[in-house]
């Protein structure tokens, strides 16, 4: 936190400065910092947590295939309904995983496998990723017309790049995916001006492999993609003279693009192929099409009116940025409607001016074009709106409006920080941390004692941070998710009373040890249900939006357990329902 404040306090210093010389190597420094920082938040580590697709569609899967951990499988890594490429976990969470258990395997690091390095490796793999965003707003700033490190401090201060280009998204990969996409479509002579005959297109066959590279990703790509590929199309069509060199181009699109489509095809047919089993192709986009074309399997996972990117993700993600956008994109509105009555009058044929250097107008085609398309839909989080922060980087540094801003600009991007990076639901990954150093210590090691983990009101706990083999019976997880207190009360008694636990022969002679799992703000509900807890753990803090603490309770003595996460471990001798 205190870190923070400096840096928020030197921005002041920065953006005050009258002398444009000055302003630009403080921003130089300034973006230096923020690097820094976004590189020590990783490690620190974050402890919000933001979705459980963050685990569940990357390290989870990895930890139980390479490390051979307990782990739950979500459906979508199920060879009945194979739904994500295994290709980007693979080079991500896969590739770190296989690095430790390597060392591990060679004696050079024996204690590599624990919660830390699980949770932190990938994501320090996906922050070093993220630098693709910087390099690519380095690259094109010129040629938008935005000072290069003005615009590299508006995008390394946001707390979208700080907290969700940290974490393993798909939304992250499919983000830095789009940011490369926009680099190969823009013409490589920046100071052709309004001139487009002296651009020169990029390798069309690196194009067609990130535009399919992104579409096995997440098929939703291909809504970022649109606006680049039309351009990069109209530029080859404008400047290339000759019908052999374009049909060169897309001839090497086309190639390229086959070419990828059959490496993941491959690797998801021989990932999701029981030994075995019959071989059949696995095409993982088109399912992932058929499944959420469906409205009654998108109703399951929340339905939101279909101006909630618009009106509020867009808003909750960037903040004045996206409103300042939006005022943008009215104001050009009005211009080309006005400059169109004129040609149309005057009988004058449209231009290619949209492909000069610097129009704003192509930056809020990229911009507003994937946010129509994702608004199509009516499931619509926040996430999904993350690799959007390149263009619009792009499109508001050159407006010179931020400096008006940057008051409410550091505020909203501090407390979105704190907000996303540490509250929300903080207290799991710190939870399963102490958990897991309880149930691999000295004494459990040589006692050893079946562990019933019960977890109510809670994300779902990803199980690969307990780092518990497969082949070790002594720990069960039990996930109620938001089950409403009778139903919770009822599952605690059975548990209590030796129901579930013990039943087996490996277990009758060990200690039984019944945990359970919930937020400060249900525990007055587990009160209510007649159980004694001998030992209790508060780790703090712990915001959960799903069961929100009472304002009253905040300005009262129990604040902290309100914002709170609780351990309790159930007295099974002396319990008294």
């Amino acid at each position: 936190m205190f870190l923070i404040v400096q840096v928020c306090d030197f921005a002041q210093m920065s953006f005050s400065s009258g002398n444009w010389s000055e302003l630009r190597m403080s921003a130089k420094t300034f973006w230096g910092i923020l690097a820094l920082l976004r590189i020590f938040w990783c490690l620190l580590p974050q402890t919000g947590y933001l979705h459980p697709d963050e685990f569940f569609q990357s390290p989870e899967v990895m930890a139980g295939d390479i490390l051979d951990l307990q782990v739950y499988y979500p459906w979508e890594f199920l060879s009945n309904s194979p739904c994500r490429t295994v290709v980007f976990p693979l080079i991500t969470s896969g590739i770190t995983y296989w690095m430790i258990k390597s060392l591990q395997q060679l004696g050079m690091w024996s204690n590599g496998i624990n919660s830390y390095t699980l949770l932190v490796s990938p994501r320090l793999l996906l922050t070093t990723f993220s630098f693709i965003l910087d390099y690519s707003v380095y690259w094109l700033a010129p040629f938008w017309g935005a000072d290069r490190w003005n615009a590299l401090v508006l995008l390394a201060g946001s707390y979208v790049t700080l907290v969700f280009y940290t974490r393993t998204f798909t939304n992250t990969l499919e983000g830095l995916l789009f940011a490369l996409l926009m680099v190969l479509v823009s013409p490589k002579a920046v100071g052709y001006g309004t001139d487009i005959s002296q651009a020169k297109p990029t390798r069309s066959s690196l194009i067609g492999i990130i535009t399919v590279a992104g579409f096995f990703n997440r098929p939703t790509f291909l809504a970022f993609a649109l606006m680049p590929l039309l351009y990069w199309a109209v530029l080859n069509a404008t400047t290339q003279h000759s019908i052999k060199t374009i049909a060169n181009h897309l001839l090497k699109l086309v190639s390229s693009t086959a070419f990828t489509a059959i490496i993941f095809t491959a690797a998801d047919t021989l990932y999701f192929t029981s030994i075995g089993s019959e071989i059949s192709l696995y095409m993982t986009p088109f399912n992932f099409l058929c499944y959420n074309l469906n409205p009654y399997n998108l109703a399951q996972h929340g339905i939101h009116p279909r101006f909630t990117h618009f009106a509020v993700n867009g808003i909750m993600l960037f903040g004045i940025l996206h409103i300042l956008a939006i005022s943008i994109g009215l104001k050009m509105l009005k211009v080309n409607i006005h400059l169109s009555w004129i040609r149309l009058h005057n009988h004058r044929p449209p231009t290619m001016l949209v492909l000069a250097k610097g129009n704003p107008t192509l930056l809020l085609l990229f911009y507003f074009v994937p946010l129509a398309f994702l608004s199509l839909f009516n499931h619509q989080e926040p996430r999904f709106l993350i690799p959007l922060i390149l263009p619009l980087v792009l499109l508001i540094t050159p407006q010179n409006r931020t400096l008006k801003w940057k008051p409410i600009i550091i505020i909203f991007n501090v407390l979105g920080a704190l907000l996303f990076g540490c509250l929300h639901q903080g207290g799991l990954i710190p939870c399963l941390s102490h958990l897991e150093q309880l149930i691999h210590s000295t004494e459990s090691l040589n006692h050893p004692a079946h562990y019933i983990l019960l977890f109510a009101h809670t994300y779902m706990p990803p199980r690969f941070l307990l780092s518990i083999n497969k082949r070790d019976p002594l720990v069960e997880i039990i996930d109620m998710a938001g089950t409403e207190g009778n139903t919770l009360c009822q599952t605690l008694g059975q548990l209590a009373n030796n129901i579930a636990c013990g039943t087996r022969e490996t277990d009758k002679e060990r200690t039984c040890h019944f945990f359970v799992i919930i937020p400060g703000t249900v525990r007055t509900t587990i009160q209510k249900c007649g159980v004694l807890f001998k030992n209790e753990t508060l780790i703090f803090p712990h915001l959960t939006m799903e069961d929100p603490p009472q304002i009253s309770f905040l300005f009262s003595e129990k604040w902290k357990s309100q914002l709170g996460l609780y351990i309790l471990q159930i007295d099974r001798n002396e319990q008294s329902i």
